[in-house]
C-alpha cells in the first residue's frame, strides 16, 4: 500500500472518531494545545490610529504654514487631546494619533528651530507613517480557526486581543504497549538474547512533546489471559499504540486478544523502513501497531500515527512540511518502495547516514531529518530530493 493511501485511510478513521471534549485553560498553559472553538476578535487591532515612527504628527493641510509650533507631546500609553489647528504634536512610536492629525513625519526628516517650531524637510503624503485602526484585524473577525495548534505566535496574538484563557481540545490519551520476549526496561541486567526497550522511551517522549497523555501499558507478557487483562485496563485510552510484531504465529498473544474482542487488519506499506503496520480496534478503542525496529517505529509514527492523532483533534494541516534540497550522494538502487533515509544537511546538500539498517537508532540521532527517495528513482549528486526535518515531525 502506498504511503498516501495508508495515510488517507488513517485520516478517514480519525475524522470518524474525533475528540470533541474541551476545556478552558489559561493562556500560559495553552502552548501546544489545539483550539476547540474559533478565536473571534473582540476589538479592533490596533484599537486606534497610531504612529509608526518617532516624529511629529500634523494635519497635512497645515504644511504650507510651517514651521509649526509643537502644541502637545504624546507618548505611548497616553490619551492625546485634539490637535490645535496650525500646530503639530511631538509623537512616539505606538502612541495614539490626536484627532485632526492625518500624517506623521519621522524625526530624522524634521528640523527644529530655536523657537521650538518644526520645519518638515521632505515630501509628505496623507496617512504617511500612520497605522490605521483595525489595520491588523476588526472586531468580529475570525483570527484563528478551530483546530489551530497553538504556539508562541498564536498565543501572542490571543494576548494582543485581551484573551487570558482559551477553549482547547482535551489531550488525547495514548496507551503505549510493547511486545517481545527479548525486551526489558533500562536499568535491569541483560540476559542472553535480551535487548533494552528503546521504542517505549522514544514514543513516550514524542507523544508527551506533542502535548498528549501517555498511558504506560508496559511490555506485554507471552500469555493470552494476562494480555487480555492488560488490554482491558486500557479502556480509557483514545488509542492503543503497540510496537513489535502482531502476526498470525503461535506466540502472537496480542494479535489473538485484539482479534477476539475487536478487529485487526495488516497493511504492507510500500515504504522502507516500516513495511508492516496494523490497524483496527479493541472493544471500540482504536489500535495502531507499529513495526518494532527503532528506525521503522520512528518513520511510521512520524508519517502516519502523528497525523492520525492530530486529525482527531481537528487539525487540518497534519502532514509535515518538506522541501527540495540537492543530493550530496549518488543512489544507484531503484526500489519498489519509497525509502526514507536518516540524513542531515551538510554544505547545503543532504547526506545520509552510512548505515540505514532499520535497527540502528543512532542514525536518527546523527541526522537532521528524513531524505525521501521516490520509488523507482536513482537520484545522483546535486539532483533534488525531498527533505523532511525532524523539527517538523517531533513537534
Amino acid at each position: 500500500m502506498p504511503l498516501e493511501a495508508a495515510l488517507e485511510r488513517l485520516l478517514a478513521l480519525a475524522v470518524a472518531a474525533p475528540i470533541r471534549e474541551q476545556e478552558q485553560v489559561a493562556l500560559h498553559e495553552a502552548d501546544g494545545r489545539v483550539l476547540a472553538e474559533p478565536l473571534i476578535a473582540s476589538l479592533d487591532l490596533p484599537p486606534w490610529d497610531n504612529s509608526a515612527m518617532d516624529g511629529y504628527a500634523l494635519r497635512l493641510a497645515d504644511l504650507e504654514r510651517q514651521p509649526l509650533a509643537v502644541s502637545q507631546r504624546i507618548q505611548a500609553g497616553t490619551a492625546p487631546g485634539p490637535l490645535k489647528p496650525g500646530t503639530c504634536a511631538r509623537i512616539f512610536t505606538g502612541a495614539p494619533m490626536p484627532a485632526g492629525a492625518d500624517t506623521v513625519e519621522m524625526q530624522e526628516n524634521c528640523e527644529v528651530d530655536d523657537d521650538g517650531c518644526v520645519r518638515f524637510l521632505g515630501t509628505l503624503k496623507p496617512g504617511q507613517n500612520v497605522r490605521p485602526q483595525g489595520q491588523e484585524t476588526r472586531a468580529g473577525d475570525t483570527v484563528l480557526a478551530a483546530g489551530t495548534r497553538l504556539g508562541p505566535v498564536e498565543l501572542g496574538l490571543a494576548a494582543s486581543l485581551g484573551f487570558d484563557t482559551l477553549a482547547v481540545r482535551r489531550r488525547p490519551r495514548v496507551a503505549l504497549i510493547s511486545t517481545g520476549d527479548e525486551l526489558i526496561e533500562p536499568g535491569r541486567t541483560l540476559a542472553p538474547g535480551q535487548i533494552y526497550n528503546s521504542n517505549r522511551r522514544l514514543l513516550a517522549s514524542w507523544i508527551e512533546r506533542l502535548g498528549f497523555t501517555v498511558i504506560d501499558g508496559g511490555i506485554l507478557p507471552d500469555d493470552l489471559e494476562r494480555t487480555r487483562t492488560a488490554l482491558a485496563s486500557l479502556a480509557d485510552a483514545d488509542l492503543i499504540l503497540s510496537t513489535g510484531g502482531v502476526s498470525v504465529g503461535e506466540a502472537d498473544f496480542l494479535g489473538a486478544a485484539l482479534r477476539e474482542a475487536g478487529e485487526l487488519t495488516f497493511w504492507k506499506l510500500a515504504i522502507k523502513p516500516g513495511k508492516p503496520l496494523t490497524c483496527g480496534h479493541y472493544r471500540g478503542t482504536p489500535v495502531i501497531g507499529l513495526p518494532g525496529n527503532p528506525a521503522s517505529t520512528l518513520v511510521t509514527f512520524g508519517l502516519l500515527a502523528r497525523p492520525y492523532l492530530l486529525r482527531r483533534l481537528g487539525v487540518e494541516r497534519v502532514e509535515p512540511l518538506g522541501f527540495d534540497v540537492p543530493c550530496g550522494f549518488d543512489w544507484s538502487k531503484p526500489g519498489g518502495r519509497r525509502e526514507y533515509l536518516r540524513a542531515r544537511l551538510e554544505d547545503g546538500r543532504v547526506v545520509p547516514y552510512a548505515n540505514q539498517s532499520s535497527g540502528v537508532l543512532r542514525s536518527a540521532s546523527w541526522a537532521d531529518g528524513l531524505a525521501e527517495i521516490r520509488e523507482g528513482t536513482t537520484p545522483k549528486m546535486n539532483d533534488r530530493v525531498r527533505f523532511i526535518p525532524f523539527s517538523e515531525l517531533l513537534n
